[in-house]
């Protein structure tokens, strides 16, 4: 267990199989943690789309930069964003204004569509960023990272349980799956379907308390005392501050944009 994590093979977060190479990779994991958390906090402040859409464009830049498969990248962008797509959806049709179109004797009106837009601007943008500088960084990497930056240890060691153990509870996940299709499962639109999903998830949460017993018992047996050992011996290169320079200059350009208004397209 300890050695999935003190010993450094545990995997990269965005893919499990390959570990990115090229110029954010050899960047300082706090200055990517640093930029991820800035950028994060200035494209949420934005308003205009315009600035948004570049946002987005830089964020693309970085994923470049990082060597990330393109098709994969924007499929797990899209599937992040499934999880506020129904807001996004009903917008047009909950906000006042000029109406566009009816759907089912409901206007959808322009504002709503345009906020709409923006939302998903942004949340693509965040998770591109995120993805593009955090992605394939190890979870022991990362914590160190966080810890560095002064995240409680408490909280830096929920990150490395989770990460650690979200591959663990899948594949328990599709052990029960595949045991219910053996079984002759097929899910359709009614109440036995519904308990039946009802019954899995009951059996994941049990699973998950059983085996996380079971680790903590086996980490006692290890000597585990409550903490891991996050020091990290990380030191600023050129590559890093000329990383974060240019990081600072593509912000502040995007918050002159902002600010005075300017035509981009």
């Amino acid at each position: 267990m300890m050695g999935h994590f003190v010993g450094g093979v545990a995997p990269g977060l965005l893919d499990p199989a390959n570990e990115q190479k090229g110029v954010i990779a050899g960047l300082d994991p706090r200055m990517r943690v640093f930029a991820t958390a800035a950028f994060a906090i200035a494209v949420v402040s934005f308003s205009r789309r315009e600035v948004l859409a570049l946002a987005l464009v830089v964020a693309f830049g970085v994923m470049l930069l990082a060597r990330l498969p393109i098709m994969k990248t924007v499929r797990r962008v899209a599937a992040m964003d499934a999880f506020i797509v129904f807001m996004i959806a009903l917008l047009p049709f909950t906000v006042p204004g000029e109406p566009i179109f009816e759907l089912f004797g409901m206007p959808a009106s322009k504002e709503g569509f345009l906020a709409a837009l923006a939302i998903a601007l942004k949340a693509m943008a965040i998770v591109m960023m995120a993805m593009a500088l955090l992605g394939s960084m190890e979870a022991v990497t990362l914590a160190r990272a966080l810890r560095s930056l002064g995240m409680p240890e408490r909280l830096v060691h929920l990150i490395l349980f989770t990460v650690r153990y979200i591959d663990v509870l899948h594949q328990e996940y599709r052990r029960l799956r595949t045991a219910m299709k053996a079984r002759g499962f097929q899910p359709t639109n009614s109440r036995h379907t519904y308990v039946s999903f009802g019954y899995l998830i009951g059996m994941m949460l049990l699973r998950a308390l059983e085996r996380s017993e079971r680790i903590l018992q086996a980490m006692k047996c290890r000597g585990f005392s409550g903490r891991f050992f996050l020091q990290s011996d990380w030191r600023l290169s050129r590559g890093d501050f000329a990383f974060s320079v240019l990081f600072v200059a593509l912000i502040a350009g995007l918050f002159f944009l902002e600010v005075a208004g300017v035509s981009v397209f």
